[in-house]
């Protein structure tokens, strides 16, 4: 079953501490299908200027992405630049350049309409709403958020999170959203806005999955160096949403598994700048980290008497 994707495709600029890229590929729907194209088909749907270069996502073709909802608008490619302070979590943004993303309107190709696992990648949430409606029998929909739309657009994303089954979000993002300090009663509260599976994103700290009642925590899989945090989150949301298409099976186990690989393929994601280390993996890696992640919470329980 294939996965569809509605996002960004970008040039980063980073730097780090520790060293620095320019016009590197980026975007949302880029990490997202480098992650979920090693599970399913794709079937990518953004936007990008002539300045693009389409041999840079050759690799994603070759891994099962359709790129036929990809429209090349006169003008220059998405463009950011930031700079990540020494813990390597916060940031500064340097530069947004939206260029032809400003007037980014994404219509689904014919083909696309009947795909049943959909991720609305973090944009305006009118235009996350507008391609749920395209399509027809949708039966697992997630979205992303942040808190500039949080803030700046809460009637749309309200309305947008009545037609989403799971909603991608940080710690800070849920308090923000549902006006409550706990994490677990702010997540109740955004669950009666739609949404009854929420993942909530915690950085080093791992991620935790609420699926109607039940709660599942997975911690980070441990890396020693930390080059690139762009784009993990995305690869998270690629990793979890293209292991659900693959079984075609939205139960709470099999999100708790999908959880798994999701924070896996984060892990590399982050060990290199860009997409790199995305581009050079294979399945026997992320099934070796899956592995070692399973050893890490594996335990023996003991009820005392």
């Amino acid at each position: 079953m294939s996965v569809l994707v509605v996002g960004s495709m970008a040039y980063d600029s980073v730097e780090t501490p520790y060293a620095r890229v320019e016009n590197a590929l980026g975007g949302s729907a880029t990490f997202f299908s480098a992650a979920a194209s090693f599970f399913t088909p794709v079937h990518l749907v953004a936007v990008v200027g002539e300045d693009f270069n389409t041999a840079e996502i050759d690799f994603l073709v070759q891994r099962g992405v359709s790129l036929d909802g990809l429209t090349v608008e006169k003008g220059k490619t998405f463009r950011w630049k930031g700079r990540y302070l020494a813990n390597m979590i916060d940031r500064e943004t340097l530069d947004t350049q939206l260029n032809v993303f400003e007037n980014f309107n994404p219509n689904l190709p014919e083909s696309y309409r009947d795909d049943q696992v959909v991720f609305l990648a973090n944009i305006h949430p009118e235009l996350q709403h507008h391609v749920a409606q395209q399509v027809r029998n949708a039966r697992f929909v997630a979205m992303d958020t942040m808190n500039f739309w949080i803030s700046g657009t809460p009637e749309s994303l309200r309305r947008t999170l009545t037609v989403a089954d799971a909603l991608m979000i940080n710690d800070s993002e849920v308090r923000d959203l549902s006006g409550d300090s706990n994490l677990l009663t702010g997540a109740q509260k955004i669950q009666a806005m739609g949404p009854r599976t929420l993942i909530i994103k915690k950085g080093e700290h791992g991620a935790l999955l609420i699926h109607e009642s039940s709660l599942f925590s997975c911690p980070a899989f441990p890396v020693t160096e930390v080059f690139d945090p762009t784009g993990a989150g995305d690869t998270f949301a690629g990793g979890f949403m293209g292991y659900l298409a693959m079984k075609n099976d939205f139960s709470a186990e099999t999100m708790r598994t999908a959880m798994v690989f999701a924070t896996a393929l984060a892990s590399f994601s982050v060990e290199g700048f860009s997409v790199d280390r995305l581009r050079t993996i294979e399945k026997a890696d992320i099934n070796n980290r899956v592995k070692r992640l399973y050893e890490m919470t594996r335990f023996q329980i003991e009820i005392l008497p």
